[in-house]
């Protein structure tokens, strides 16, 4: 099992710290750092820069947003970054949520999956440089009766087969994410219920393609909390690291989407958590985040985070591993520079004395 890192969002006061830590990140051998984008920062400016910043390390796009872009022009961008970088770069994308993709694109968020199948099919197919047409519910290329005509991607990209991965949470994206796509990336992943949340459903996919889950990167980002020198993995001290992350898990759980459609508040249902769920969002959506946030409960956390000394968080690590990830992505907590480096370097030994690295 590879590690990797999430910057997570550009432009909130760390930047000069995001670069530091993806430096920090290339020496001590992760695969890949990963960037996000919502309705601020923009990916592929930030990857252009780490990439010209590091030398080893891939840089991932997680998530570059279907409604934000043409698939040609995300053929593009691909094709730009991986030449770039030096054939270092790995494409994520997502359909986003329908807060973001109506609100801030004006898309409309329907047919999510149809709309997916043909972005990726388009992107593919631009990829390999053929004259590009294609006839789909959502796209026509050329347009019929104007003076388009069929255009070939006049760059050559670094690889013939940049790897592609979909962000998925829900069975019916996974199964097609499985079908479709080299990896998919994830988020709220909890080891113990992986299996039934997650991978009999890419599994699927992959069947219907005629393959197996060899090959396939599964691609969970887990936040990270270390026990500070001193401390150990006491109900205490694990709790006062998991209270890190309790406005984060209320954000996704209670306020992430609407009351109808929040994928991660399902997502906690299908983990045994319905009860709970429920509870975070109606106090989210009602205004009483401190209230969402303490609803939030300490083993949701510690099952979809990274808690505790090395020697715990590389016993998670190991319970990752045999759950089927192939790539785990660390967002490491820390208040200044030092914290996260310092969170950095113990994803890296935890991975190391699992046996793992």
């Amino acid at each position: 099992m590879e590690i990797g890192i999430n910057l997570g969002y550009w432009g909130a006061g760390m930047d000069a710290d995001n670069l530091a830590v993806a430096k920090e990140a290339d020496r001590l051998g992760y695969a890949v750092c990963w960037a996000a984008e919502a309705y601020g920062s923009d990916v592929p400016t930030v990857l252009s820069w780490v990439a010209a910043h590091t030398e080893r390390i891939d840089v991932g796009s997680a998530i570059l947003q279907i409604p934000a872009r043409q698939p040609t022009m995300t053929a593009m961008t691909a094709a730009t970054l991986d030449t770039l970088s030096g054939g270092r770069f790995r494409l994520g994308i997502g359909v986003s949520g329908p807060q973001v993709s109506e609100g801030w694109y004006g898309v409309k968020f329907d047919k999510p999956l149809g709309r997916t199948r043909e972005y990726v099919e388009i992107v593919r197919r631009a990829m390999s440089r053929e004259r590009l047409t294609f006839e789909g519910e959502h796209w026509t290329l050329p347009l019929p009766g104007g003076p388009g005509k069929p255009l070939k991607l006049i760059v050559h990209p670094e690889r013939e087969r940049i790897p592609l991965y979909i962000a998925a949470i829900g069975p019916k994206n996974l199964e097609q994410t499985g079908e479709i796509a080299d990896g998919a990336l994830l988020v709220f992943s909890a080891a113990e219920h992986l299996e039934e949340t997650t991978i009999r459903h890419l599994r699927a996919g992959r069947a219907k393609a005629g393959a197996t889950m060899e090959g396939f990167d599964v691609v969970p980002t887990l936040p990270l909390a270390v026990a500070p020198e001193g401390s150990g993995d006491g109900d205490d001290d694990l709790a006062a690291l998991a209270d890190i992350f309790r406005p984060y898990t209320a954000l996704y759980v209670g306020g992430m989407g609407s009351r109808k459609q929040n994928f991660y508040n399902q997502l906690a249902q299908r983990m045994g958590y319905e009860k709970e769920a429920a509870e975070i969002q109606e106090k989210y959506l009602a205004g009483d985040k401190e209230g969402a946030a303490a609803a939030v409960p300490h083993r949701l956390i510690d099952q979809t985070a990274l808690l505790g000394s090395v020697g715990r968080i590389a016993d998670r690590m190991q319970a990752y591993a045999d759950a089927g990830v192939t790539t785990l992505t660390l967002a490491p907590a820390g208040f200044t520079l030092d914290e996260r480096l310092a969170s950095l370097r113990a994803g890296a030994e935890a991975l190391e004395h699992a046996g793992l690295a």
